[in-house]
């Protein structure tokens, strides 16, 4: 193909606060093995100009199973064994850590999650307070998969679809993911030589898909196909996904402009329209929480979280992270929530101020009851079936 006819098409990326950065392995594994900082000193100091405009970035490396094989050569022929490549992943775990806790002004932390963390709700909301609170500390957070105990995350694509997860964990406004490939084609630009690179996907349809093929390379796990997977993953959570190539320098050094030369896979949704969507039909928990006249109007506001000195009572049980149903003092219901805390810890707060917490129940999983980003408040009181707020 020739260079006029690869030219990627040019777009603005959609305003983002927080964002999920993806990094593939070929963008760090070194020709001759082991890592290289030849494309992520890049992709770092994107990182960096980001945080200098007052905005996160949480990292998913892929590299450690690329790392750990270079340590020890002599054993690179085990890498396709399951408990080898465990075995490499946590070999390799520090040395990619340290490579970008070289590129980065922040300090770094390492977060090792599996998919069994964010199936158990439970785990999925301490993960989720655990990257929070890096974020507000000015950390930046590389999360990998715990290769080193998962039974099936080394599976094609693991990481692409587990920084999709991450997104919506985080709430994030924009999933990016940087591989050695540029973009979205038609077909499969190293067989076809009419393949048109795709600037903008509207709506990830079976045609669509279809353009996708399989990982390319022996370092990489994943493909464009799984790329695909985890854009439709964020996109159920209303994060859209941008697709670029983390090799070339003016592609990335574009995305600090604001600018994507790539594939930008849109959502129908916004991401807060989509979680008070699901919010607002997710079976609740067995329980409720009735609230005095000031927290109803605090949350009817649409702005405040329910701490625990409006609540009055606790009906039912339910366990922390539960959604449950947020009813006034005449027991109409008004908002539903993800509650932070079980029914009986709600019981021994009711009254209190978020400070005695800790005092209280010997622990704390934060000042609110129920966090404003995981509440939907009810427009009508009277007919809470339809009458949520999008």
């Amino acid at each position: 193909m020739t260079e006029p006819e690869r030219q990627l098409p040019e777009c603005l990326l959609p305003g983002w606060r927080r964002t999920v950065l993806k990094v593939g392995s070929n963008l760090l594994a070194a020709d001759g093995g082991g890592l290289t900082s030849r494309y992520a000193r890049e992709l770092a100091a994107f990182i960096d100009a980001s945080h200098a405009l007052g905005r996160e970035v949480v990292l998913v490396s892929s590299g450690a199973v690329a790392a750990g094989r270079a340590l020890i050569r002599q054993h690179a022929a085990a890498g396709g064994d399951l408990a080898a490549r465990q075995a490499l992943a946590a070999l390799g775990q520090a040395p990619m850590i340290a490579l970008w806790q070289s590129l980065s002004a922040r300090p770094v932390a390492q977060v090792l999650l599996t998919h069994d963390d964010l199936r158990n709700r439970r785990r999925y909301l301490n993960a989720r307070a655990t990257l929070r609170e890096l974020l507000a500390l000015g950390v930046l957070p590389v999360v990998n998969e715990n290769d080193t105990v998962a039974v099936d995350e080394l599976k094609l694509g693991d990481n692409d679809n587990l920084a999709a997860i991450v997104a919506a964990l985080v709430d994030a406004d924009l999933l990016l993911i940087a591989s050695d490939v540029d973009a979205l084609y038609s077909a499969d630009p190293r067989r076809d030589p009419d393949a048109q690179p795709i600037g903008h996907v509207v709506q990830l349809t079976p045609e669509v898909v279809a353009m996708a093929s399989g990982s390319g390379t022996a370092v990489g796990t994943g493909g464009m196909l799984t790329k695909l997977q985890a854009a439709a993953k964020a996109a159920a959570a209303g994060i859209p996904t941008a697709l670029f190539s983390g090799r070339d320098g003016a592609t990335v050094k574009a995305l600090e402009q604001g600018r994507l030369r790539g594939t930008l896979i849109d959502v129908t949704r916004n991401r807060m329209q989509a979680r008070k969507y699901w919010l607002r039909h997710a079976p609740a928990g067995n329980g409720s929480i009735r609230i005095d006249a000031g927290a109803a109007r605090a949350l009817r506001g649409g702005r405040a979280s329910l701490l625990p000195g409006g609540i009055l009572a606790v009906a039912g049980d339910f366990h922390r992270g539960d959604l449950v149903e947020i009813l006034d003092a005449n027991e109409q219901p008004i908002a539903r929530g993800l509650c932070q805390y079980g029914a009986a810890e709600v019981r021994r707060l009711a009254g209190r101020h978020s400070r005695d917490i800790e005092a209280v129940l010997g622990y704390s999983y934060g000042a609110e009851m129920v966090h404003r980003d995981d509440l939907a408040t009810v427009v009508n009181p009277e007919t809470a079936e339809g009458g949520m707020e999008a």
